[in-house]
């Protein structure tokens, strides 16, 4: 799929943690094609935590996945921490992702067979390198697991399970964690702990975080919100909050942008 090919300059704390350019992609084809993104243009600076909304439809978890590199574009250019991601082999970009990428699901993608240290440590595992359990453990701790690392999915509730699922991003230390729907299948109080964790992982942290969600209240959590509708840039929202949110998306379709 993509392959790393150059970097640019670094521009210090502000510098891009994400940049789209153009960035299009189609599905099916002839009468049948669907365009999922359409020229889509964005940047994100690094320690910023941007959500990204939209209704069914407008593009936000292809965006999400082209930007991620789960799922290549058409056409355009996709850049994760200054790197351009473009042709080369699926193996380059595993192990590009395995170095820079964390990613948080709605449903949590853990191996129940495993026990919540072993999930955590499974990416480091994988990518081939060492595995500090002093580390995986002080994160845990930092997620409020850390007299849960014996535990398998099944003895854990929903909140805890995604608790896991966002200290498995974290100790490979991403550069970029990419949440698509995190509270989407959580009780208000429990999306709320994830919530606060993701925004830690910017604070605290230094990551940066871009998140998928359909929930204003999620996305009141984020420095800023990306509106997409018809596959393109609708607008962007800066310190959010849940009526402004809301009554953006209702009005979504009055002024929809080739670019933000």
């Amino acid at each position: 799929m993509f392959r790393t090919v150059r970097r640019t300059h670094d521009k210090g704390p502000a510098a891009e943690a994400l940049r789209l350019v153009k960035v299009s992609r189609t599905y099916g084809r002839d009468d049948s094609a669907v365009t999922a993104l359409d020229g889509v243009t964005l940047s994100l600076e690094r320690g910023t935590f941007t959500a990204v909304m939209g209704p069914s439809g407008s593009g936000k978890s292809t965006l999400l996945q082209c930007a991620a590199g789960l799922d290549r574009p058409d056409s355009g250019i996709v850049m994760v921490d200054g790197v351009e991601m473009t042709g080369g082999s699926e193996a380059e970009l595993t192990r590009f992702r395995r170095g820079r990428i964390g990613f948080v699901f709605q449903q949590y993608n853990l191996l129940d067979t495993l026990t919540v240290a072993q999930n955590t440590v499974l990416p480091l595992k994988l990518a081939g390198r060492r595995v500090d359990r002093r580390r995986a453990q002080e994160v845990l701790t930092s997620v409020g697991l850390g007299d849960r690392l014996g535990h398998r999915p099944d003895q854990l509730s929903g909140g805890q399970r995604q608790r896991v699922a966002i200290a498995r991003a974290l100790v490979t230390e991403p550069r970029v964690i990419f949440a698509d729907e995190p509270t989407g299948a959580l009780d208000t109080r429990s999306a709320r702990g994830v919530l606060l964790l993701l925004r830690e992982a910017v604070r605290v942290h230094g990551r940066t975080v871009v998140m998928v969600t359909h929930d204003p209240v999620a996305a009141s959590y984020a420095d800023s919100v990306v509106f997409l509708a018809d596959g393109r840039l609708a607008g962007r929202m800066h310190a959010p909050t849940v009526d402004a949110v809301a009554e953006r998306l209702a009005h979504l379709g009055d002024d929809v942008t080739v670019g933000v």
